[in-house]
């Protein structure tokens, strides 16, 4: 009897799957990639076709599979593929980089208003080929509606995790009332759910948020650069409160961001379990070491520093937000340099909404300035990203049974990482959205 090879028979077997066709009612693609960086942090691949059913991968080959009958095929055989991109930290809900713009029309603008630029905002991010992002801020009933008409289908955007409004004591950062002329706090003041004190009151306010549909709670350990108070950067709540907000949150199944910028918020809260620290502009030792021991997660939002200075120095934000802009850009690259170096687990987010939303790549090029190889910081907007969401099981690598979530870019970006910033080619789940860097099915186009 003839022996027939390993070889030939994963040949075979390869051609008589190419062959048979697709079950009744099955949707069937096939991503031919010429380079396929299936999980960052490893080695890519050359020639591989991705095999996606019914907007999951089935399968990933090596070299061009034959498609099966009625199978789609995508073509990029001449450009670098790689996971979808995930941003921790953005602001779809209004106007987003342009501070001075939603300044004026603040008092002529409807939540409705606010719903249409944040439509944009999801778009723009998408065609950025960021294909996941965390909202850690916005109207809570709003981000909540957009979150899920995206879902369904109804509009094109990124999936969305959701934070609704941050939660922050009275006249700490994301209090909505701060700075205002009397009339105007009153109005707001009467409104507002998200601010507590003490903690019993922000038990309350976690509650609130998951009430509004939550997905992750964000709170305010230290004010903020973007604030209309001069309070500076500091610690703003107590471990009492940060520790009732972190153990609500948790206890309701939610992850938990804290804003902080001093060392002092930081090092508050991570003993007390929170699972992101974003932005972490002071960074001490005793702050690096503690995020190493507790395997916390840093997203330093480099982003967001940079474009508040230059916006402040331009006078587009209020006079008090300008002393905290250039000290927290003053110290932000140096922290984030030296926890790099000591291996903090880091995560990618930019605070989208202060920089413009679409720009989100440009991250990668200051964490690789700050001491990252571009393959690290590849790997924090994919796998890192999905760990810290919790969300490992189905985004952050081209594996089989995950979403088929799935970008394009023209050369490798392991040799010039500004190359993300022009991704012409973006999937999400098994839907293409943007090919040959135009966009799929818009009326626009």
């Amino acid at each position: 009897m003839r022996r027939v090879s390993a070889v030939s028979l994963a040949l075979l077997s390869t051609s008589l799957l190419a062959a048979q066709p697709a079950p009744t009612g099955e949707a069937v693609t096939l991503v031919y990639a010429g380079t396929l960086l299936a999980e960052p942090g490893k080695a890519p691949r050359g020639p591989s076709t991705i095999v996606i059913r019914n907007g999951k991968i089935a399968e990933v080959r090596d070299g061009y599979a034959e498609p099966q009958a009625g199978a789609k095929v995508v073509d990029l055989k001449d450009r670098f593929v790689l996971p979808g991109l995930i941003d921790l930290h953005v602001h779809f809900w209004g106007i987003g980089g342009d501070p001075l713009r939603a300044r004026l029309t603040a008092m002529t603008s409807d939540e409705a208003d606010e719903m249409m630029y944040a439509v944009s905002n999801a778009r723009v991010t998408l065609d950025a080929g960021f294909t996941t992002v965390r909202d850690l801020g916005g109207s809570p009933r709003g981000i909540r509606a957009l979150r899920d008409g995206i879902e369904r289908g109804d509009v094109e955007g990124p999936t969305i995790v959701n934070a609704g409004a941050p939660i922050s004591v009275s006249g700490g950062h994301g209090d909505p009332s701060n700075g205002l002329a009397e009339t105007y706090f009153n109005a707001v003041h009467q409104h507002q759910i998200n601010t507590c004190d003490g903690p019993d009151d922000c038990r309350r306010a976690v509650r609130q948020q998951v009430a509004l549909g939550a997905q992750v709670i964000k709170f305010m350990s230290t004010g903020g650069v973007l604030s209309n108070v001069s309070g500076g950067l500091g610690r703003s709540m107590t471990d009492e409160e940060i520790k009732a907000v972190i153990d609500t949150a948790h206890g309701l199944g939610r992850k938990v961001a804290t804003h902080s910028h001093h060392a002092a918020g930081t090092k508050a809260a991570i003993p007390a379990g929170v699972d992101t620290v974003d932005h972490g502009s002071f960074l001490d030792d005793e702050a690096i070491k503690l995020l190493k021991t507790h395997g916390t997660w840093l997203v330093p939002t480099m982003l967001a520093a940079n474009t508040a200075v230059t916006q402040a120095r331009a006078g587009a934000l209020p006079p008090a937000v300008i002393p905290k802009a250039e000290e927290a850009a003053a110290n932000a690259f140096n922290s984030h340099k030296k926890a790099f170096a000591a291996g903090v687990k880091v995560a990618f987010g930019t605070d989208s909404g202060v920089s413009k939303h679409g720009d989100n790549a440009k991250e990668f090029a200051l964490l690789v300035k700050a001491g990252m190889s571009p393959a690290a910081a590849l790997q924090t907007a994919t796998v890192n990203a999905a760990e810290a969401l919790g969300r490992s099981a189905t985004i952050g690598t081209i594996t089989p049974g995950k979403d088929a979530d799935i970008i394009a870019v023209a050369g490798s970006p392991l040799d010039d990482v500004t190359r993300m910033e022009s991704v012409d080619f973006v999937m999400r789940r098994g839907v293409v959205h943007k090919a040959g860097g135009k966009r799929q099915g818009s009326p626009a186009d």
